[in-house]
């Protein structure tokens, strides 16, 4: 007994509940969060004069988005070497690669695209009124994003200082995304809608997909084109319903060189 008691006296000391657990609780999971950017990159061609689709792929990554909207993307097209941009890329970064085409183009296919690290449960491509002078279409994706759907459309708008067709393209593409409910227009589910709209926030344009009172724009509040020296931002993020993602924060990156435009960034946080 004389050398059993010291240790059952030692491991009653350090049974359960028998002093208080000094050792720091655990810190509190970050909260989900899904990074987005949206960029035009003119089918790899810097502001340099250098066809560089490496360089853009290197960009992407070093932003960490979940989601990216491409515009100005080529598939086999004879000018950016034969390439299928949207694939390499996608595969560049380790996501799923979705490509609409606008039109053949070079001996393949120009637009846009959606490259994507969250599941994607459905892709659609819904085809705009045309441009002055080349057809449009816009892509919308359906993501499995926290155990729930999340679409994300990208839109890449006509150019011309006229903007009938631009706001024609604009009412098409509410149309695909929104729905009339029993108090006016809704959306059935979040739609985040990003891209290369070719006209500034005050614009007939914008004040269309806005007045639509499910869709808000998030911005960027800063200019996105040109790349150089940007002094207009047509770059933008819009959520619908207004509020669906609070705390959601844009902001345009310090790229100057890659493409004719800037990167736009948007950050959601999932579970607020």
């Amino acid at each position: 007994m004389r050398i059993l008691l010291p240790m059952l006296l030692l491991a009653s000391c350090l049974a359960p509940g028998s002093a208080p657990d000094s050792r720091p609780a655990p810190a509190p999971a970050p909260p989900a969060s899904l990074r987005l950017v949206s960029y035009n990159i003119k089918h790899g061609l810097g502001m340099d004069g250098a066809l560089d689709l490496e360089r853009v792929g290197d960009y992407l990554e070093a932003t960490g988005a979940d989601v990216v909207l491409l515009q100005e993307v080529d598939e086999h097209a004879s000018r950016s070497g034969g390439v299928d941009q949207a694939t390499v890329l996608g595969e560049r970064l380790g996501m799923t690669a979705h490509f609409a085409p606008f039109m053949d183009f070079q001996g393949g296919r120009y637009g846009l695209a959606i490259l994507a690290a969250p599941r994607v449960m459905e892709a659609e491509v819904i085809k705009l009124p045309a441009g002055t002078r080349e057809p449009r279409s816009a892509l919308v994706v359906t993501l499995e994003v926290d155990g729930a759907p999340l679409r994300v459309a990208n839109a890449h708008l006509d150019w011309l200082a006229d903007d009938e067709r631009r706001v024609a393209q604009a009412r098409a593409l509410l149309e695909a995304l929104i729905v009339e409910g029993e108090e006016g227009p809704e959306a059935p589910g979040p739609v985040i809608l990003g891209g290369d709209l070719n006209d500034v926030p005050e614009s007939r344009t914008l004040a269309l997909l806005q007045g639509w009172s499910a869709f808000g724009r998030v911005g960027p509040a800063a200019p996105t084109f040109p790349a150089d020296a940007p002094d207009r931002t047509i770059d933008h993020f819009l959520i619908a319903p207004v509020g669906a993602f609070p705390g959601a924060q844009v902001s345009v990156l310090d790229e100057p060189l890659i493409s004719d435009h800037r990167p736009v960034q948007l950050d959601l946080v999932l579970d607020e």
